[in-house]
């Protein structure tokens, strides 16, 4: 008997049960995959979620496997350049972006040496219930054998945004919206030494455009259309992703030219953006099971990490008697949101690619104030408060040091004397 089984030794999967081992308690965790093995992800570590590792005692384990820091953002709003990067998290002033092979494995590494049981090669068919409906366990079957059950009092689904234990629980999702883009991705050796430690995004028309450095010298570039050019991208992956990155960022397009693509194409067009329900009786969701949005801005593994430090602790205050398990876990639920609301909105809004004319103007202060670029950077990095940075005091101070003309403009007054 376990006291908790995790379905899925990803990002969410492997942090949550190492935690939970830590902790004392018994922990089971099970993947289909077998580790290290590549997923499909843009595998961007925010400098918050780089702070939990380090408070993991994990992040030197993982800036020894060779991959670069990045310090420098500089986004491309058309020809208008945002130039910063986010304030620091305490001692953590760079991003990561290692590759999925390196990093999964160093989690699970992690949550092995906490005392948790990872069993590979484990596909999870069905969830075991009480006579009253409460999930005690579930019925698995490994790779070629025949189906075998497990029971504990709690089992988490970390599975993805396609969830197998958020399906069978009957999670609701909720403020969804569709799919926004279809992105496809590779990785390129060869650019220019400058980028070796820049987050660089173009954001032209109906084109996102993404340059990533990352492990081996390589740079994933990823190429974002509007999801309704989905059937169109696909009948010819490599040439619609150079025509886009030639379309929105010609002197990247330049580079490529000379570069040397290493892998194939990776993508999806399975983008949704949602919330889910995280808790049930027995059972609870963390990570892209629980939460998902739109990749663009980077959020995902350090969301995940964030919420697997919330939903540990809910289920240790549980555990302890602290608090029942519909409270603890409503607690997390609230927490999870509170954190996300903000920068969900933000993703939605930069993947639709359609900007307000708020936001157009904000652009070009951003533009023209270095400092004012480092506090959006923290934002989206997690060390600057969105609820800050997006007050109405703050963006009404942001948007008077707009030109007279273009404050004007905004707010239609032209012309009035």
């Amino acid at each position: 008997m376990y006291d908790v089984i995790v379905v899925g030794a990803r990002c969410a999967g492997s942090p949550l049960a190492m935690l939970l081992a830590r902790s004392g308690l018994r922990v089971v965790v099970l993947d289909r995959a077998a580790f290290p093995r590549d997923t499909v992800s843009t595998h961007y570590i925010q400098p918050s979620g780089l702070a939990r590792l380090a408070r993991w005692g994990l992040l030197d384990r993982l800036t020894a496997t060779g991959c670069p820091p990045v310090t420098e953002a500089l986004w491309w709003f058309g020809d208008t350049a945002v130039r910063g990067f986010a304030p620091p998290d305490g001692d953590i002033g760079f991003a990561l972006a290692p590759r999925r092979t390196v990093l999964d494995a160093l989690l699970v590494d992690a949550a092995r040496e906490a005392g948790a049981e990872v069993r590979e090669r484990c596909t999870v068919r069905s969830l075991l219930r009480s006579d009253d409906g409460t999930v005690t366990g579930v019925r698995y079957q490994s790779e070629g054998g025949p189906p075998r059950t497990l029971r504990a009092p709690v089992v988490v689904g970390a599975d993805g945004r396609d969830s197998t234990v958020a399906r069978l629980a009957g999670a609701p999702a909720y403020h969804a919206r569709p799919p926004l883009t279809v992105v496809y991705y590779t990785y390129w050796r060869g650019l220019p030494a400058g980028r070796r430690h820049r987050n660089e995004v173009f954001l032209e028309g109906d084109k996102q455009i993404g340059v990533i450095p990352t492990h081996d010298d390589a740079y994933l570039v990823q190429a974002a259309r509007p999801r309704d050019f989905f059937p169109t991208y696909r009948s010819d992956i490599e040439r619609h992703y150079l025509k886009a990155v030639e379309e929105a960022a010609p002197s990247l397009a330049a580079e490529l030219a000379g570069a040397e693509r290493v892998e194939r194409f990776r993508g999806s067009a399975a983008l949704d953006n949602f919330y889910r329900r995280p808790y049930g009786p027995g059972w609870a969701l963390v990570g892209d099971a629980g939460y998902h949005k739109d990749p663009l801005t980077g959020q995902g593994i350090s969301d995940a990490w964030r919420d697997a430090e919330l939903l540990a602790e809910a289920i240790l205050a549980h555990r302890s008697g602290t608090a029942d398990w519909d409270t603890a876990l409503a607690a997390y639920e609230r927490a999870r949101n509170a954190a996300s609301a903000l920068l969900y909105d933000f993703t939605c809004e930069a993947a639709s690619f359609e900007f307000d004319p708020m936001t157009r103007q904000l652009v070009r202060v951003l533009a023209e104030h270095r400092e004012e670029a480092d506090r959006f950077f923290g934002v989206i990095a997690g060390t600057v408060p969105a609820e800050r940075f997006f007050a109405p005091d703050n963006l009404l101070s942001l948007l008077g040091r707009l030109p007279g003309d273009a404050l004007a403009e905004l707010t239609g007054t032209e012309g009035t004397p």
